[in-house]
């Protein structure tokens, strides 16, 4: 089992990231296996489903870190899992592009919220986390959909313009509120008395690369951020 020193506050928190994390790609899995049924064509489908096997594989390496870390992946995951159950509900999407834009958007903002706390980990978990928070090829599929679908219909862009203003919304909130019930989460940002963590500045400038990061990805979709 790997000690991350003396501190208990810390080590909880570090199993914590990597369980929200795991559940987060265990979710993932199951949604895009979902959409591939979903497809328009074969090829897609097939794409789909490579992604949905590395989104699996990420969540086996994450699980692996929580018994690296002495927890059991499944106890640690389960306090996050209504929570992202609720925010997959209230963003439930309507059909194939929209499914993608929340792939590729929604969740894009939730990882790299996390990416941000994981700067505050040791090391070897911080590696972990940037691993399976990369983009696997799915930001180059999904923008190629949908500025397709918009070539064709120009009246998507606006609906599914308004689909991602809202997922930022909810991803946002989603996150800022798994982070503040969870101390341990909450701990990573804000530091102790041998760990310093971000201060009120520091947090506004997190807040200010989660926008840029969201409207970059609005703006190789085609669509107003």
């Amino acid at each position: 089992m790997t000690v991350l020193g003396d501190d208990q506050q810390y080590h909880a928190a570090v199993i914590e990231l990597v369980g929200v994390l795991a559940i987060g790609e265990l979710m993932a899995f199951q949604r895009t296996a979902a959409d591939a049924a979903l497809a328009p064509d074969l090829a897609d489908q097939a794409a789909l489903a490579r992604m949905a096997d590395a989104e699996y594989r990420h969540f086996l390496a994450l699980a692996e870190r929580i018994e690296q870390l002495g927890g059991d992946p499944f106890v640690v995951m389960a306090p996050f899992q209504a929570s992202l159950a609720e925010f997959h509900a209230h963003t439930a999407p309507s059909d194939w592009l929209e499914g993608l834009v929340k792939a590729y958007v929604g969740d894009g903002i939730a990882t790299d919220f996390y990416v941000e706390i994981a700067a505050y980990v040791d090391p070897q978990t911080r590696a972990l986390v940037e691993q399976v928070c990369l983009d696997m090829g799915y930001a180059e599929f999904v923008v190629d959909r949908v500025r397709a679908a918009i070539i064709a219909d120009p009246k998507i862009g606006g609906r599914l313009a308004l689909w991602g203003r809202r997922l930022v919304g909810e991803a946002l909130s989603q996150a800022q509120r798994v982070a503040a019930e969870h101390d341990g989460l909450s701990s990573l940002l804000v530091g102790g008395v041998e760990r310093p963590g971000a201060d009120l500045a520091e947090i506004g400038r997190m807040l200010a690369r989660l926008t840029e990061s969201h409207t970059k990805r609005m703006t190789a979709l085609g669509l107003a951020a």
